[in-house]
């Protein structure tokens, strides 16, 4: 996995993984509110966006709003944003869709991250102002990052890439039978037509052909590897073929059953949940960058 835990890989994780597993971690802080970015990464991204918010915070303030409060519930199934009161969810960030998290060296309470919207596809940055645990959220966010990922493996994910090229084989496969079919079809229609012409349009010269030996009783001999030659003509023109048994379109055009190894099982994902995971997996391969940062250069800006 593309991770880049640059200022903290002489960090230990917060908490323990049962917590983050069954449960998750809760944090307070003040919302300062989120804005579109163009990029996933970078501090440059994330540094623009807390400037611009903080702004826009500043604006509010002088007009007597003040910031709203949310409540951060991190586990390995997402970062959500609640009303503290209420409960209600605001925001759900799932953590494979989280690519890149930061906070501020100096500052110890702005915290942001980057999150792709699940519905418009864009990538947003939500900042946060803290009681000096931004380091903390962090290292949260990224621990519950990790270890989402390692359950993803476990769970199958690490199948999704198999499953993309058993998907193009098999398609490849029908497509081969399809084309297969079509060329017997063309086989069976220019045989049929060729024997139309040998009997409708006798060579010059050629004698007539002898009418076949009959029995007692005047009946032509059943035979049974001529069975489709005995049938009566009419005016002089060979009967159409008979169409094949519906089981013999399951025939390649040796006569033997296609064979399919793909049937679909209870280990195989609807298009739906495939695509999905096929999200989850390019979300996790992109990784998770956790940086500390200064984000406010301007000693005036300091404060929110």
């Amino acid at each position: 996995m593309n991770r880049a835990f640059s200022r903290k890989k002489d960090k230990t994780w917060m908490h323990t993984p049962e917590a983050l597993s069954k449960h998750f971690i809760p944090y307070n802080a003040k919302f300062l509110g989120s804005t579109e970015v163009e990029q996933p990464k970078g501090t440059e991204v994330v540094r623009d966006a807390v400037r611009k918010l903080k702004f826009a915070r500043h604006i509010k303030k002088s007009e007597g709003q003040k910031i709203p409060k949310v409540e951060l519930q991190i586990s390995i199934y997402g970062v959500k944003i609640l009303e503290p009161k209420t409960k209600e969810v605001q925001h759900n960030c799932q953590l494979h869709r989280i690519s890149f998290c930061a906070d501020d060296k100096t500052d110890k309470r702005i915290f942001t991250f980057i999150c792709k919207d699940s519905e418009s596809n864009k990538h947003l940055c939500y900042v946060f102002d803290s009681e000096k645990c931004a380091e903390e959220i962090t290292l949260t966010i990224g621990q519950a990052f990790d270890l989402a990922y390692r359950k993803f493996l476990e769970s199958g994910g690490k199948d999704v890439e198999t499953r993309k090229q058993i998907a193009g084989l098999q398609k490849r496969i029908q497509d081969l039978e399809t084309e297969n079919m079509e060329l017997k079809n063309k086989v069976q229609d220019l045989e049929s037509q060729l024997r139309i012409t040998q009997v409708s349009t006798p060579p010059v010269g050629s004698m007539a052909p002898k009418s076949p030996s009959t029995d007692i009783f005047d009946m032509i001999p059943f035979s049974p590897t001529s069975h489709q030659s005995s049938i009566p003509t009419r005016n002089g023109t060979q009967p159409p073929p008979v169409p094949s048994r519906s089981s013999e379109i399951k025939r390649d055009l040796f006569g033997a059953e296609p064979f399919d190894p793909f049937n679909c099982g209870a280990a195989d994902f609807p298009p739906d949940i495939q695509s999905k995971l096929d999200e989850m997996q390019e979300g996790f391969k992109m990784g998770l960058t956790l940086e500390g940062t200064v984000f406010c250069l301007d000693p005036l800006d300091s404060r929110c």
